[in-house]
């Protein structure tokens, strides 16, 4: 049963390979170099994709990362136990949320109120920076689906930090105090210094789950192909091309196209994803030694 996972995920990419086998024999590997979309032409390049994907997800990780660990310090070394199962729970359940429903929620609350409030400050006030240049629009740009990812991933960063955290030795923090450390001391030297590789394993298993976003960040980062250096323009990823064209994908070329940008995206995520392991078991095996 357990080999059948691993069979599901070999499968899976003999299936991606099959599927791009045109693709590849016309364009090869030298396909992720170029930029140019124009499907009536077979002109495809994913490069903008790929550029959004690394952007988008690199900035909601930004977003998300500060946010969980003060959640997961909060709830293993501060919090009353009143109030930590609830909150633990509000997190749990956060995770379990559609992301279609989030994408929802983020078109018609979050954008607007974004695009009326937050993005005009920005240009205001930081508008001299190429990041913060172009108009607004209704708010669809590459900023807003960084905001929707870093929500999606803080309650995977924040479990696994918290069990980071308890993980280190009471018998830690116990030196830390009887050396005259404060409550904030003890917990920022001997609790998160001494998780730095496991909070990077859980910030890279949230990396993971942000670079295969579909549904949400389809619906908020306004689908366009093409490079910005502005964070407030319109954008793409290769999970929201993927989602966006694919029904409209005609002849053979194009589904190919498509087909191997899925197979980029898969490789990228499994490689993602495997670092995170190795780096969080490596934390667990020195803790046990």
């Amino acid at each position: 049963m357990a080999m059948m996972v691993l069979a599901l995920v070999v499968i899976l990419g003999l299936e991606l390979c099959r599927g791009a086998g045109l693709s590849l024999r016309v364009f090869g590997w030298r396909f992720l170099g170029l930029s140019h979309w124009n499907p009536v032409n077979n002109d495809f390049g994913p490069l903008p994709c790929i550029v959004g994907t690394f952007v988008s997800s690199l900035l909601g990780l930004a977003i998300a990362l500060p946010l969980s660990l003060a959640t997961a310090v909060y709830l293993t070394e501060l919090a009353p136990g009143w109030a930590r199962r609830p909150v633990i729970t509000l997190i749990e359940m956060l995770a379990s949320v559609p992301s279609v429903i989030l994408g929802l929620w983020g078109m018609y609350v979050l954008l607007p109120w974004l695009a009326a409030g937050p993005y005009p400050v920005l240009k205001r006030c930081l508008g001299f920076l190429p990041f913060f240049q172009g108009p607004v629009g209704g708010g669809y740009c590459v900023l807003s689906a960084a905001i929707m990812i870093a929500i999606m991933i803080v309650p995977i960063i924040t479990s696994i930090s918290r069990e980071v955290f308890r993980s280190i030795p009471d018998t830690q923090r116990e030196a830390a105090f009887a050396l005259g450390a404060t409550r904030w001391e003890a917990t920022r030297l001997a609790v998160v210094k001494s998780s730095t590789r496991g909070i990077f394993g859980a910030a890279m298993l949230g990396l993971g789950r942000a670079l295969g976003e579909t549904m949400a960040v389809t619906m908020v980062i306004g689908n366009t192909h093409g490079f910005s250096a502005s964070l407030l323009a319109p954008g793409s990823t290769l999970a929201s091309t993927i989602a966006s064209e694919f029904d409209e994908a005609v002849g053979s070329l194009y589904p190919s196209v498509l087909y191997e940008m899925g197979l980029v995206l898969l490789l990228v995520t499994i490689v993602t994803n495997i670092l995170a392991r190795l780096l969080l078991g490596a934390v667990r095996g020195r803790q046990h030694a």
